[in-house]
């Protein structure tokens, strides 16, 4: 369901949207799309920090193990 809701935003700003519009049919299917790819950035972002941040909460023991694990390996 859409939802009709009223944005202020600068001339030049338009200008560009109007030139790109006719790829994606309208302004308000271009600002959609827009929104929609920020939004999932913004997701993956988060994500990725909180990813990052279990890695380096446990990163000392994640070495021990791979160096554990590395010194059973033979050489060639």
């Amino acid at each position: 369901m859409k939802v009709k809701t009223s944005i202020t935003l600068s001339r030049d700003l338009v200008q560009k949207m109007d030139e790109l519009s006719g790829f994606y049919g309208n302004r308000s299917a271009l600002i959609e799309k827009a929104v929609r790819d920020l939004i999932a950035a913004e997701e993956k972002r988060r994500r990725d920090a909180r990813d990052l941040e279990i890695l380096n909460q446990n990163a000392e023991s994640l070495n021990s193990e791979a160096a554990d694990v590395l010194s059973y390996q033979v050489e060639i």
